[in-house]
């Protein structure tokens, strides 16, 4: 008896030790979203090569059968995404203080194909091929064989979750496969590459792996543009991002006022968004270059981008009484067609606020508020319609690789809206007050843009190449105003 129990003890021992070994020679999980290294091998970027002998191809061979395209995309954001000097002067700045592996992490959506080739891993245009530089090229949404949304560390969209597959191995030499929406026509490819139809190239999820950006290591949602359209409205009528930022400016408010999707011949590969400073700078660019066709371009795409701002919210302005004397101005700012949160994408970034101005019967200012500082930033008491982040140690930071959590949320979900309210305090024998309202947008803190601008890679000169001698003011488009005489008694 006593022999056979301490055969048992000896056992117990033994697997402890087996299991303590075991302990120590595995990591410990640091994460609850644990990464499948095996299947992201470009991780932080969660995106997938599926490497043939075939190459990917540059927008200009592109162009030879599909001018059109090749045009609309030649004058947009995706065409722009690398060569960004406010992304090359942020990415700078990641690289500085994470270490050169964040690097993927950006590029693989700013520039997939020359991240999964491995041409491009940090900041700078130095030597770099036109694949490269062309950011978010033809090929690469159209070398787009399958997603992996389900099989990130969080389960969902994010980070580039995109698997790439630009061709096949063939018999003799490698075949060119580009996927799209619509059945091939017989013709389709010309001879220079096969043409396979798929069944998310006209779906939110295509775009949802590149905008809805996560953090590269604790993966918590820095942008969630894809998530704040699929809790809309618009995804239950069946809109998605195609519908609204791949045709013309009348087209898009025909969509999201009658919640019906455009017909075929009125796509467009124009991905327009609201990011007029880069079209601006890039026009200047052009400009500057000698390429004049590509300026008019790049300005058209700036004044649809204002134009888009302008037509996506709407104000109201109540009056509030109290014992029958007017105490309050309430502002109502709603979302009414944008398919995402208003604003999005990088939200403790971008700024969208109210500026309000009343005056009495003499012109004395009885409310002001919203007014730039002298040196361009926002008041402190401002009503701010955007997110401000913190980072672990539970205090304010901005820097996306900083940024692990929001500790105020205030933008505004599609088709809904915010209150904001305003003291009113009027001299005595006010009959009324007259109230003007500005719901004002800028693509970021003017010292903010100033830090990233600055920030750029050597090989990139600001005055060479955009003809910035200086960092320019950020410029704020008005996205709507609205005035109102309301009277002081009930």
């Amino acid at each position: 008896m006593q022999r056979h129990l301490l055969l048992i003890c000896v056992a117990a021992i033994m697997l402890i030790i087996a299991c303590a070994v075991a302990l120590a020679a595995s990591p410990p999980s640091s994460s609850v979203f644990p990464v499948d290294r095996d299947l992201f091998k470009f991780y932080p970027s969660l995106m997938v090569y599926e490497k043939t002998k075939a190459n990917f191809t540059e927008p200009e061979t592109c162009a030879g059968c599909h001018q059109q395209q090749y045009e609309e995309w030649h004058g947009s954001l995706h065409s722009l995404a690398f060569v960004d000097p406010v992304y090359q002067g942020e990415m700078n700045k990641a690289v500085k203080a994470v270490g050169k592996e964040i690097g993927r992490h950006c590029s693989s959506c700013h520039t997939p194909a020359a991240t999964v080739t491995g041409e491009v891993s940090g900041p700078g245009l130095k030597g770099l091929s036109p694949v490269a530089k062309a950011g978010v090229s033809c090929d690469v949404c159209h070398s787009v064989s399958s997603l992996n949304h389900c099989r990130t560390p969080s389960k969902e969209p994010e980070n580039g979750s995109l698997v790439l597959r630009p061709g096949e191995d063939g018999k003799d030499s490698p075949v060119l496969v580009k996927r799209g929406p619509h059945k091939p026509a017989e013709e389709c490819g010309g001879g220079f590459h096969e043409c396979k139809q798929t069944d998310f190239h006209v779906k939110a999820d295509l775009c949802a792996s590149c905008h809805q950006v996560y953090h590269y290591d604790k993966h918590y949602p820095l942008e969630a543009t894809y998530l704040e359209w699929k809790h809309s409205p618009y995804a239950q009528k069946d809109i998605h991002c195609q519908d609204c930022h791949m045709v013309d400016h009348d087209t898009f408010v025909k969509t999201a006022d009658s919640m019906t999707k455009p017909q075929r011949k009125e796509y467009r590969h124009y991905f327009n968004g609201a990011n007029y400073l880069l079209y601006f700078l890039s026009a200047e660019a052009a400009k500057k270059s000698g390429d004049k066709q590509q300026s008019v371009r790049l300005m058209k795409q700036y004044e649809m981008a204002v134009k888009r701002l302008q037509k996506a919210a709407e104000l109201e302005i109540t009056p509030d009484y109290r014992n029958g004397r007017l105490a309050e101005i309430k502002v109502r700012v709603k979302n009414i067609r944008a398919g995402h949160n208003l604003p999005t994408s990088l939200t403790n970034v971008r700024q969208m606020w109210l500026e309000v101005r009343a005056t009495d019967e003499k012109g004395k200012v009885v409310i002001a508020s919203g007014s730039l500082n002298k040196d361009g930033s926002l008041p402190s008491n401002v009503r701010k319609f955007n997110s401000d982040g913190m980072g672990s140690d539970m205090h304010f930071a901005i820097d996306p690789w900083v940024v692990t959590a929001f500790s105020s949320h205030e933008t505004i979900p599609p088709k809904g809206f915010k209150d904001a309210w305003f003291g009113v305090q009027v001299p005595g024998g006010t009959k009324q007050v007259t109230i003007e309202v500005k719901l004002r947008y800028r693509q970021a803190d003017q010292q903010v843009a100033e830090k990233l601008l600055k920030a750029v890679p050597d090989d990139i000169n600001l005055a060479r190449d955009y003809g910035v001698s200086q960092i320019p003011v950020l410029p704020v488009v008005d996205m709507i105003s609205l005035k109102k005489v309301v009277a002081v008694r009930q």
